[in-house]
């Protein structure tokens, strides 16, 4: 997947040199060898790779976010982590309050996330309704995306993505510049909540709901 790298989100250099340094001296992916059962969902048990425009959230926003999707989507409901894997990981660690009475998938990129089995399905946004037959339309009660890059472009293909999933509630998390496009895509509202990431990134980010979330007065 690529895109230029002015539609990414942007790392302050100091930030940006410590990152390269922590990606050099890490590897990538779950390692099955040292990473047990209980920890193998925590955020950042994938390490988050830069040049993908990857930047995890923080474990409370992970958190939060995680106690709002299982809230919407209610017991038994269905939950599609599009480009969000943190997320999906704090749903399934199996901490967050009825997280047990609701299913998740994660669709990504990168092919890394494979290894959380069925749940993972692989996802090019900009194919953005290259889907595998099993996923049906309309067949999730909330979805969550967050688009990899900041440009209209890329949201406006993973809107056909999320508008083909959901059957009605989205949460979209992206940079704040895109407020204006997701209202006229999606009909989203911004939310008062400000998401944080595990990473500094200049670029001030943004929740979207189109339903009357608890996110809008956070």
């Amino acid at each position: 997947m690529s895109d230029s790298e002015d539609d990414a989100p942007t790392l302050s250099a100091h930030t940006l040199a410590a990152l390269q340094e922590f990606y050099n001296e890490t590897r990538s992916g779950l390692d099955h060898s040292t990473t047990s059962a209980s920890d193998q969902f925590a955020v950042g048990a994938v390490q988050e790779d830069w040049r993908m425009s990857q930047f995890w959230y923080s474990d409370d926003t992970a958190a939060q976010l995680a106690e709002e999707v299982v809230r919407e989507a209610g017991e038994g409901g269905r939950i599609a982590c599009v480009s969000a894997p943190s997320v999906y990981q704090k749903l399934k660690q199996g901490i967050v309050e009825g997280s047990d009475r609701v299913s998740a998938v994660v669709l990504e990129f990168d092919r890394r996330f494979a290894a959380y089995g069925s749940d993972f399905i692989f996802y090019d946004y900009s194919e953005p309704l290259s889907l595998p037959a099993s996923v049906a339309p309309q067949s999730f009660d909330i979805v969550l995306a967050d688009p990899p890059y900041l440009s209209e472009e890329c949201l406006s293909k993973v809107a056909q993505t999320i508008k083909y999933l959901s059957k009605g509630k989205v949460l979209l998390c992206t940079g704040a510049i895109m407020e204006n496009l997701a209202k006229e895509l999606l009909d989203l509202k911004v939310c008062s909540f400000l998401p944080k990431h595990n990473r500094n990134l200049s670029n001030e980010f943004r929740c979207f709901v189109n339903y009357p979330s608890h996110l809008l007065r956070s």
